[in-house]
């Protein structure tokens, strides 16, 4: 299911706005005991926060990191995330030499990190469980859509019923490209011509761990009934 409106004009005011728009096209969530917003870090949280508030469900990150190619780290020859889950990219590996130890390396530093953040964010606490649950993994916006595409891979392997990936604004082409790897895809606004995420937020800046912490302390909702 796709939501467009290629001649809108008004930014957001900040991606708590932003979520909160987005809420209302995913109204067939709410008060549901087996929906749970997952949202990507940093900027994500903020508007996964607005949605799982506006929808009465709970609120949790799902980190992905991604595994550079050695020497060439901005190319993703796949990707970590949440829950111990490794994506690899054969399209990238068929076409590089690239040992087994190589890729080990690589992802040995990358859940350094991931633990790390895990750490900061949860302060301990377990991740969600998706199994069984309806996932809607959220981002302030989709570019390339590189996370998200590595994190809607990794959460298809973790056995829930249903991924929607929701954002306020994407470029329409990934936003396509997202249905292979999703059962939902909800793009709020699909500009024409597509510049930047933060073109469309008239305070896009950058959320802090601290304001993680804050927004996953305040984000155990309880759901009302179920349907």
């Amino acid at each position: 299911m796709f939501f467009h409106n290629r001649n809108a004009q008004r930014p957001f005011r900040d991606r708590d706005e932003a979520g909160r728009a987005l809420a209302e096209r995913l109204t067939q969530y709410a008060d549901r005991t087996d929906v749970l917003v997952l949202a990507l870090p940093r900027g994500g949280v903020p508007v996964g926060a607005a949605i799982a508030e506006a929808l009465h469900v709970p609120l949790d990150v799902f980190l992905v990191r991604k595994l550079g190619v050695p020497g060439h780290e901005e190319l993703a020859m796949g990707a970590i995330a949440s829950g111990g889950v490794r994506v690899l990219n054969d399209d990238v590996l068929r076409e590089l030499p690239i040992s087994e130890a190589e890729i080990d390396a690589v992802a040995a530093r990358e859940a350094r990190e991931l633990r790390r953040r895990e750490q900061e964010y949860r302060n301990g606490r377990p991740p969600a469980d998706v199994r069984g649950k309806i996932v809607i993994l959220v981002d302030d916006g989709l570019a390339t859509g590189a996370t998200m595409k590595a994190a809607a891979a990794a959460l298809r392997r973790m056995g829930p019923a249903k991924t929607v990936v929701a954002v306020p604004v994407g470029a329409a082409q990934t936003c396509g490209e997202l249905r292979d790897l999703a059962d939902e895809v909800v793009c709020a606004e699909q500009p024409d011509p597509f510049y930047a995420v933060g073109s469309w937020y008239r305070d896009f800046n950058q959320t802090t761990d601290a304001e993680v912490r804050e927004l996953l302390g305040n984000g155990d909702r309880t759901p009302a009934t179920t349907p």
